[in-house]
């Protein structure tokens, strides 16, 4: 279904959506990494996003930090003999206020063309995590650049880093990855969604926090997966769909084989079935699937997997993978 076929219909049926993009949608080209260039990537996907407000439906964006929070560190790390070091908490919040700027002016750009009279906030999200989560006694999230033993076993001694040898690659921090609990501004998301704005938040997962015995918030040195945070954010408030953009149009059985199958429609229990057979690969597409499956046995709306370029066309065309209840 085109467009045009749907528009009448989009406005008859509006609804609250939220997307998580990925940071590598950002990057289009490993070889050519710039601020300009990333812009430019967030210019094609904010395209099809403004097709969607245009539609009538109000939006809240998450997306994802890995690649970026990475070239922070490898700055910091050049620099470390005559700066400071950047904790991973404020690289998370330095990221969402960056990619937040470029996905603003990328959708207000977009509004101007479509004639759209909407504005655009960056909340820059805290993430509330448990302390006692067992990721903290055993992190295994890669972070950063390799490094050879000497400076490796220098950031352990200096930093307190966690290292670990790869595989014969070099030497890599990893840290923890928490499961998210509660969105700390989520109070703020819906003020400005219920005033017309659209909203970007929770960006590369939320800046990981733990509350201490007084009640007081304390940053850590964690990542959180973005679309598990998203799939809290978009439990949280009710939305109608979540959709989680990725590099690929569809979610496949069997993916890269001969025997490679599209999937259009699923329930929530074919998910499961699909998880335990091992179809999606961790750090890919299995944690995606959890969080969908996660939103829609909740919620009992719709989650959608699809690409950027196919955001508009998969609510209502024949575009993306469905995942419902069931």
């Amino acid at each position: 279904m085109t467009r045009e076929n749907c528009e009448e219909d989009f406005f008859v049926d509006s609804k609250l959506i939220v997307i998580a993009i990925g940071g590598n949608s950002l990057i289009e080209d490993s070889k050519h990494v710039t601020v300009a260039a990333q812009y430019e990537a967030a210019k094609k996907t904010s395209e099809h996003i403004a097709s969607l407000v245009k539609a009538g439906h109000r939006v809240v964006i998450a997306h994802g930090n890995g690649p970026q929070v990475g070239y922070i560190l490898l700055r910091a790390e050049y620099a470390r003999k005559i700066l400071h070091a950047v904790p991973l908490d404020s690289c998370v919040a330095d990221t969402q206020g960056a990619i937040g700027y470029q996905l603003q002016k990328a959708l207000y750009n977009e509004f101007v063309k479509l004639g759209i009279d909407k504005d655009v906030c960056t909340v820059v999200t805290q993430v509330e995590v448990d302390d006692g989560d067992p990721s903290f006694d055993n992190p295994t999230k890669p972070i950063g650049s390799f490094m050879t033993e000497e400076e490796a076993m220098e950031h352990k001694q200096k930093d307190g880093w966690t290292v670990v040898e790869d595989s014969g690659r070099g030497w890599r921090r990893v840290v923890a990855s928490p499961k998210p609990k509660r969105i700390i501004e989520l109070g703020t998301i819906r003020r400005l969604l219920d005033s017309g704005e659209i909203v970007i938040a929770s960006g590369g997962g939320g800046i990981p926090v733990v509350r201490n015995s007084e009640g007081f918030l304390e940053g850590r040195e964690a990542v959180i997966d973005k679309d598990l945070a998203a799939a809290i954010m978009a439990k949280s408030l009710n939305a109608d769909v979540f959709v989680i953009s990725t590099a690929v149009p569809k979610v496949c059985l069997n993916y890269g084989k001969p025997d490679q199958k599209d999937l259009e429609t699923i329930t929530t229990s074919e998910a499961r079935r699909y998880m335990a057979e091992g179809h999606f690969a961790p750090g890919s597409m299995l944690p995606k699937i959890q969080a969908i499956v996660d939103f829609v046995e909740t919620t009992g709306n719709e989650g959608i997997v699809t690409d950027p370029h196919h955001l508009y066309e998969a609510l209502y065309g024949d575009e993306g993978t469905r995942i419902v209840k069931g």
